[in-house]
């Protein structure tokens, strides 16, 4: 799977990063899916290869606007792009009428059908290679974050079951090799009994706003990807003296070393830290207070960035394709 960043900065957009939105790309393929929407995503879109038409799912974390205000525009324009396959959407209920009516008053009419869910009454949600299940953080307003698992990845054959089967090898088993349900002595053996997956599966979990990371304990035990706000510095909460609802650097980083996480991304920065590390404070801050209690592998998201899970099952910066 791979992250491309739609959007890192916290509350209202720089000049360098747009407000939240995060897409997470299947392994093979082009199928995608979206989590957060906010302002301008559309036109981060643009920069990038990703098609509306490719788009699988849509999961909003929370009511804030820098996380939802771009969905109108968003799904206005699949359905000017052509899309016509029907499109889930989970996100809070709140947001439900608010996107009816906006769609409504604006004469939005879309031609694929919108299917919108509920994040607090999804047990789970799945695509046929992704398997999404929600978990509840903890901010100033209901808020969540979704664990991304794949299911059978790089599925091989079961040797063993085929020739206990009886099924000869040949044509059939390229046929269930491919996915595709064949017949044979009367019976059909469908693909997804004789396929086994020839790697364990990934886990990414992408977070939305959260001021206890301790919250994700149950499901980051040696996650491959954590992807959670660090919104704040330990000193300018000290000086504020306030968090909003959100972490610092430190806290996440303390929690994913204990959690034993690989690969921790931060995102979702205080527009108050400044590209140049020269200047106070500067996103390199972040970078240091993170590194101080983590001795993973760390990334700080970047606008339009795409990440990879290399060989090593380190993150590494690829470009678009």
């Amino acid at each position: 799977m791979d992250l491309q960043f739609l959007g890192t900065s916290a509350g209202i957009p720089t000049k360098a990063r747009n407000v939240s939105g995060t897409a997470l790309i299947e392994a093979s393929g082009s199928a995608w899916y979206l989590v957060d929407c906010g302002e301008a995503t559309q036109h981060q879109l643009l920069r990038t290869p990703l098609s509306v038409c490719d788009l699988r799912a849509i999961f909003i974390t929370h009511v804030h606007g820098d996380h939802c205000f771009g969905l109108p525009g968003l799904l206005a324009s699949a359905g000017m792009s052509g899309r016509s396959e029907p499109l889930d959407l989970i996100l809070p209920a709140a947001l439900h009428e608010w996107l009816r009516l906006g769609l409504a008053v604006s004469e939005t009419y879309l031609p694929f059908e919108l299917r919108l869910q509920a994040v607090e009454s999804l047990e789970g949600w799945c695509s046929g290679n992704i398997q999404v299940t929600p978990v509840q953080l903890s901010h100033r307003v209901p808020s969540y974050g979704y664990v991304f698992t794949e299911v059978n990845p790089d599925p091989r054959l079961d040797i063993q079951r085929l020739e206990a089967d009886g099924v000869p090898r040949g044509p059939l088993w390229g046929e269930l090799a491919h996915g595709h349900s064949v017949e044979h002595a009367g019976r059909w053996l469908h693909a997804q009994d004789y396929l086994r997956p020839s790697r364990p599966p990934r886990r990414v979990i992408v977070c939305g706003d959260n001021d206890t990371p301790g919250l994700l304990a149950d499901v980051a035990q040696g996650v491959d990807v954590l992807v959670h706000e660090a919104t704040f510095t330990e000193p300018v909460v000290e000086r504020t003296q306030a968090t909003f609802g959100h972490s610092t650097a430190a806290a996440v980083a303390r929690f994913a070393e204990s959690a034993g996480v690989a690969n921790l991304v931060l995102t979702h920065f205080s527009a108050r830290y400044q590209p140049n590390a020269q200047r106070s404070p500067s996103i390199e801050d972040v970078r240091q207070e993170a590194r101080a209690h983590y001795s993973g592998h760390l990334v700080l998201a970047q606008d339009l960035q795409r990440y990879r899970m290399g060989r090593d099952g380190c993150l590494v910066s690829v470009d678009a394709q």
